[in-house]
C-alpha cells in the first residue's frame, strides 16, 4: 500500500509546503474483469401494417381500428352511451308502469264500465274480484260534482250511504258465499261502479226537472238498471249461482237512497 502522511500530518499541524502525497490506486491483489457482449442479432424494422389485437370478426390486416372495440377502461361503448348507463336502462325497462304500480289497470276499468252498461254483457271473473277503487272514486266525485251544481252540497251523504252500504254487503256476501272468496275491496269496487246509472240520472237533473211522475220513471229506470248490474257482477264475481234475484233486492234499495238524494 501507498505510504501516507503519519496522524500528526493531519490532526496536529498544517503541511509544510514542500510536503507531497502519493495518490496512487492501492493494490488489493484482485483484477477487475468487465464482461462484454456483441450483439450479432440483425435489427428488425417494425411492421406497420399488421394488426395488432384486432378481433377476429374484423380480419387481418389494416391499421388499429380504435372504434371497433369497446373501451372497457372507461366503460363506454362505440356507440358513446356509458356501461353505467345501460345497465341503468336495463334496470328501468323491468320497471311495471306507472299505472300499474298504483293499483290502476285501465283495462279493467273499462271492462267493468261496459258489465254495469250492459248487464246482459259476459265478465271475466279475475277482473270483478279485483279491488280497483279508482272508478268508484271518479263516479262518487261526479256524482257530487252533478249534484253541487243542481245546488245540492251532497258529499257526506254519498260517503255516508256508501260505507255504509260496502259494510252491508260485505257482511251479507260473506254469510251466502265462503268468506275467504269475499273481499271488502271487491264489493266496494262492484257498489261503486255500479253507481254510473245515478251519475247519469243526476245529469240528466241538472238539465231538466225530473221530479213528479217524470221523475219516478226515470229513477226507477236507474235504481233496476243499478241493482240488475250489481247483482250480475256480485253472482259472477263469487260464483253465486240461482242467487242473483236474491242479492238484487239489497242492492235496489242501497240505490234507491242515492236516487232519492239525486231527485229531492
Amino acid at each position: 500500500m501507498s505510504q501516507f502522511g503519519g496522524p500528526n500530518d493531519f490532526y496536529g499541524s498544517a503541511p509544510s509546503a514542500d510536503a507531497s502525497y502519493n495518490f496512487d490506486m492501492p493494490e488489493f491483489g484482485q483484477e477487475l474483469n468487465f464482461q462484454t457482449f456483441d450483439n450479432t442479432q440483425a435489427s428488425v424494422p417494425p411492421n406497420y401494417d399488421a394488426s395488432y389485437a384486432q378481433p377476429p370478426s374484423q380480419g387481418l390486416g389494416g391499421f388499429y381500428d380504435p372504434t371497433a372495440y369497446t373501451d372497457t377502461s372507461y366503460g363506454q361503448d362505440k356507440s358513446g352511451k356509458s356501461a353505467a348507463d345501460g345497465g341503468a336502462g336495463n334496470e328501468f325497462d323491468d320497471e311495471p308502469p306507472l299505472l300499474e304500480e298504483l293499483g290502476i289497470n285501465p283495462n279493467h276499468i273499462f271492462q267493468k264500465t261496459l258489465a254495469v252498461l250492459n248487464p246482459l254483457r259476459g265478465t271475466d271473473q279475475q277482473i270483478l274480484q279485483d279491488t280497483d277503487m279508482a272508478g268508484p272514486l271518479v263516479f262518487c266525485l261526479t256524482l257530487g260534482g252533478f249534484l253541487l251544481l243542481s245546488g245540492k252540497v251532497t258529499f257526506s251523504y254519498i260517503y255516508g250511504i256508501g260505507v255504509m252500504g260496502c259494510i252491508f254487503f260485505y257482511c251479507l256476501l260473506s254469510l251466502m258465499v265462503s268468506r275467504s272468496q269475499v273481499t271488502f275491496g271487491a264489493v266496494a269496487s262492484v257498489l261503486g261502479y255500479c253507481l254510473l246509472p245515478m251519475v247519469v240520472l243526476s245529469g240528466i237533473n241538472i238539465l231538466i226537472t225530473i221530479q213528479g211522475t217524470l221523475g219516478l220513471i226515470v229513477s226507477g229506470i236507474s235504481i233496476f238498471w243499478c241493482a240488475i248490474s250489481a247483482s250480475k257482477l256480485f253472482a259472477t264475481a263469487f260464483s253465486m249461482d240461482h242467487q242473483q234475484l236474491l242479492i238484487a233486492y239489497p242492492c235496489a234499495v242501497l240505490y234507491g237512497g242515492f236516487a232519492l238524494i239525486t231527485i229531492y
